[in-house]
């Protein structure tokens, strides 16, 4: 290991393509993900990395490139935020769909309008069904430790699917933490050097991509959603060896103080960290909360989710997007889809905070907590949507 340092959530996620030894970066700048992208070509313009950096007209651009480098083979990093990733929208269904394990950041931040640049998951949450393997960061050191992970996970013959890792915009991005370096040495030992099974060459012409006609398209979908759903054993496969190879352990779904928990909150993203601060503070006020930090999205979790909310009476479902029309946020959907084909029995209540950057304060998990032990409140912190409660919104 090279030890300890203080550096930017940003910087720490470009050093750790670095370690990854990435061939091709391909980007366009947004706020809050262009210092990831600003440090690369850095890298790559002072020699410290052996890297084609491609500069792009647009985020549009920016995935078709690496579409085409992954395609010919090369290991490919981007990063793009909020507008930046909903361009991005047509192609990452084509990277999806030819099987190109590139990795991208994506730094969540509210989609416009009003024009905002602060963090929510609105722009992820428009992605979500893409048919990219999701993976969420609680801090800077996961956000450089899932970055290495995405790698040998989406290249995995098993699995050949593009990763996104989630981090938070500003609230990880431009935030200085302690991060814990690995040598390159480590990081080579843990991932080897990318084997495509199949390129793009002038001197093996292959088709990729071809037209789908109806007689096929079914069963070239149906293939791509199974290998999705196994990819999920080599995710946890992946996280259990990095433990073993770093030191640090990692889950699909971790949680905390979850044992004896009257109320379990879950969440996905940063928030997850000033849900465990609420947490130790209702704690000693005698209030039993837990928290399940959903670190993997797609595959969703699911059998992994039910182990540990087996017996679980009250659930708080967290989220930081408004619905669009449905009747509720897409993590609750998910959360109450599960109980519905399971013999999760729990009071399920969906709670929507702190979007476009509005904090999160320790005040407004309190009133979640008693919102959902009451199951109702009077409080006129919590307004009532449809059929979920709105935090903090002014009346």
């Amino acid at each position: 290991m090279i030890g300890r340092k203080g550096i930017e959530v940003s910087l720490a996620v470009a050093e750790a393509a670095k370690l990854c030894r990435v061939e091709v970066v391909s980007a366009y700048p947004i706020t809050p993900q262009t210092h990831i992208v600003e440090h690369l070509s850095e890298l790559v313009a002072e020699g410290e990395l052996e890297a084609n950096f491609i500069t792009v007209e647009s985020e549009h651009s920016a995935m078709s490139a690496c579409v085409g480098a992954a395609a010919a083979g090369a290991r490919t990093f981007t990063s793009t935020s909020s507008q930046g990733l909903e361009l991005m929208h047509e192609i990452l269904f084509i990277a999806s769909g030819l099987r190109l394990p590139i990795v991208m950041a994506e730094a969540n931040r509210a989609l416009s309008a009003p024009l905002n640049i602060w963090n929510d998951h609105s722009d992820v949450m428009a992605a979500r069904d893409s048919g990219w393997i999701m993976l969420f960061c609680t801090n800077g050191q996961e956000a450089l430790d899932l970055t290495i992970m995405a790698y040998r996970i989406g290249e995995d013959r098993r699995v050949l699917m593009p990763v996104m890792v989630n981090i938070d915009g500003f609230t990880l991005t431009h935030v200085v933490e302690p991060v814990e370096f690995p040598s390159q040495e480590a990081v080579d030992a843990f991932l080897p050097p990318y084997t495509p099974a199949y390129t793009l060459h002038p001197d093996k012409p292959v088709t990729m991509g071809a037209y789908g006609i109806p007689e096929i398209y079914t069963e070239c979908k149906f293939a791509q959603e199974v290998a999705m759903n196994k990819s999920k054993e080599v995710v946890i496969e992946v996280m259990d060896a990095f433990g073993k190879h770093f030191g640090r352990s990692y889950k699909a779904v971790e949680t905390y103080q979850l044992e004896d928990a009257d109320v379990v909150f879950i969440a996905l993203g940063a928030i997850n960290e000033n849900i465990m601060t609420a947490i130790d503070e209702m704690r000693t006020e005698g209030k039993k909360a837990g928290l399940l930090n959903l670190r993997l999205y797609r595959p969703f979790p699911g059998d992994e989710l039910l182990a540990v909310l087996k017996g679980k009476k009250r659930i708080a479902v967290i989220e930081r997007v408004m619905p669009g029309g449905a009747l509720n946020s897409p993590l609750y959907n998910e959360i109450t889809s599960l109980a519905y084909r399971s013999s999760l029995t729990a009071l399920i209540k969906n709670y929507v905070i702190a979007l476009g950057g509005r904090d999160a304060l320790q005040s407004d998990f309190r009133h979640i907590f008693d919102d959902i032990q009451a199951a109702g409140t009077k409080d006129k912190k919590i307004q009532k949507g449809l059929n979920f409660a709105m935090i903090g919104v002014r009346a």
